[in-house]
């Protein structure tokens, strides 16, 4: 691909930065929902945190020492490769945000979590099984939040009562 794509898609790859968490919970704020504030910087926290977990289990080294001769765009990626914090720390805060999403945020999110995946191939930071390593951390994050958030109970409990309803 060509080098005139690095500097748009540097901006793209920041969707799946550390920085990108307290960036989306203060437009969920802005935009009034504080349930998805906290669900953002809750998956996108944990998940950025899992991600550095696992480089330090698996430990394979970046794109660039494993095949000499790999090109990278920008400042090389510190660190190690396996897996992809960027691509978890998107697709987390786009699996969070998407069902809050009117159709036209819903559509920019579907286009950048790709985006992010495929310019972090781009850069030279990763291999593609990097990325769907994050993607699916990302995910399975955001899933395992969503398997813990209470829900209303429709099996004969009251959603504000502790106890059985009276029928």
């Amino acid at each position: 691909m060509p080098d005139a794509l690095y500097p748009p898609g540097w901006v793209v790859m920041q969707l799946g930065t550390l920085g990108a968490v307290p960036a989306a919970a203060v437009a969920a704020l802005l935009a009034g929902d504080r349930e998805l504030a906290g669900r953002l910087v809750t998956a996108g926290s944990v998940t950025w945190l899992l991600s550095k977990g696992v480089k330090l289990v698996v430990r394979r080294d970046r794109p660039a020492i494993l095949l000499p001769g790999t090109r990278g765009r920008g400042r090389d990626a510190a660190g190690l490769g396996y897996l992809s914090g960027h691509a978890g720390v998107a697709f987390a805060l786009g699996a969070a945000a998407l069902p809050r999403l009117g159709r036209r945020g819903r559509v920019l999110v579907l286009a950048a979590l790709p985006a992010v995946a495929v310019m972090r191939v781009y850069v030279g930071a990763h291999l593609p099984l990097d990325i769907v390593g994050g993607a699916a951390l990302g995910l399975a994050v955001e899933a395992g939040l969503e398997m813990l958030a209470i829900q209303p109970c429709h099996y004969g409990l009251d959603s504000e009562v502790s106890g059985p309803t009276m029928a």
